[in-house]
């Protein structure tokens, strides 16, 4: 695959609505060709991440592993168990690469220095392991950026100092932080097998539009039409420069208005008949203690997603007792619980039930590549689930 030449991409921009004219001379979606080598010299003072120098690749029998934690957000002073359970899905699982899906880090740092170890705590459990990582942003993350400083750019630019961080600054002129696709090649030759799409869903909804606030609707933040368009855009010039199009998954923290359709089955139904039909249709497994809170407005994302036809699945988190998934018209629509134990969860002696991880299997020799997701959660480790505070001091940053 040949690489493009505008591969530079800012840390953060807030620029919706760019123009198509625009969006193209910005480097479109040609420019986002992460994984092949390409830097930006000025973009940032951090080390080159590991994006732009490992090959992300199958092993050598055709599989490859990722787990996906989601909500860990906590600040310094992690909630011990959260650590514990990442070590120890880690060991048991043994992924070829980590996503941390959002909401990576809380309030509750006081001080810039805070908020690095805050995200210094949860990239440790890769770092001492030598797994690839990735980060995604949640609606929590810049929580604490009022007293401690960092917005999601410089958090982005702390993340990419690590050696086995993989993340890319993401494309120019579209909506978010760090927007990215990810290639997996194949375990023989370069040509890309799977891709993993990194999007930036946002925090929330901007107090009116057009003079008229969103009071008695969602205000949580929703992926916006430049989004979508990076997506699409970048999905074709994959395929062309491929000669086919690549299958993937993408992650995103704040579900689509799609997650509760397919729950239910219908658009307006919410009974218990209508979600029976959903598990007919759609093979729904796992739990939904909590309804869906993605934004006022449908983003548009899923009929992208279905016109392309090359992401087979699309995970989120954000809803932290939520855990099911199923498939909705050949697209899996899931979500990960969350890992977190400094954070909210179910009511009462249950609050950790949920506590746990999302593990995809893949395999090149097969069609659409992804060959299986489960859940594995805190207790099938003995860790300690009682409903309380287990907060210890921070971890040591990197010297």
């Amino acid at each position: 695959m040949s690489e493009q030449s505008d591969l530079s991409a800012t840390p953060e921009s807030t620029e919706a609505g760019v123009g198509r004219r625009q969006f193209m001379a910005l480097g479109g979606l040609g420019a986002a060709t992460v994984a092949l080598g390409a830097t930006t010299p000025a973009a940032s003072a951090a080390p080159a991440p590991a994006a732009q120098t490992a090959n992300l690749r199958f092993r050598a029998d055709g599989t490859y592993k990722i787990v996906q934690f989601n909500d860990t957000q906590d600040d310094e002073r992690i909630d011990r168990r959260t650590l514990e359970l990442m070590n120890a899905v880690l060991d048991d699982q043994r992924p070829d690469l980590v996503i941390l899906n959002g909401d990576n880090i809380t309030g509750g740092c006081d001080t810039e220095l805070e908020m690095r170890q805050a995200m210094n705590n949860i990239v440790q459990p890769m770092e001492e392991r030598k797994i690839p990582w990735a980060v995604t942003y949640g609606n929590h993350d810049e929580d604490s950026t009022a007293k401690g400083g960092l917005d999601e750019s410089e958090m982005l630019e702390f993340y990419r100092s690590y050696a086995y961080n993989v993340n890319e600054l993401g494309p120019r002129g579209v909506t978010g932080t760090g927007n990215m696709n990810l290639f997996v090649h194949g375990s023989r030759g370069n040509d890309p097998e799977f891709n993993l799409w990194l999007l930036d869903s946002g925090r929330y909804a901007p107090g009116n539009i057009a003079g008229q606030d969103f009071a008695g609707y969602p205000t949580w933040d929703w992926l916006r039409m430049d989004q979508v368009a990076w997506y699409f855009q970048r999905s074709v010039e994959i395929e062309r420069q491929v000669g086919r199009k690549v299958p993937g998954l993408m992650f995103i923290h704040i579900p689509l208005w799609e997650y509760r359709f397919m729950w239910f089955g219908s658009v307006d139904g919410r009974t218990d008949a209508d979600h029976a039909r959903g598990v007919a249709r759609h093979g729904i497994v796992g739990e939904r203690n909590e309804a869906e809170c993605p934004g006022p407005f449908n983003s548009g994302m899923f009929n992208a997603i279905l016109t392309r036809g090359d992401v087979k699945g699309v995970f989120c988190g954000h809803d932290h007792v939520n855990t099911y998934h199923g498939d909705y018209y050949g697209v899996l629509l899931g979500y990960a619980g969350n890992t977190g134990f400094g954070t909210y969860g179910l009511s009462g002696a249950e609050r950790n039930r949920l506590r746990g991880a999302r593990v995809y299997t893949l395999n090149e020799n097969t069609e659409n590549v992804l060959d299986s997701t489960y859940m594995v959660f805190a207790k099938d480790y003995g860790i300690d689930l009682t409903a309380n505070d287990q907060s210890i001091a921070p971890m040591p940053l990197p010297s």
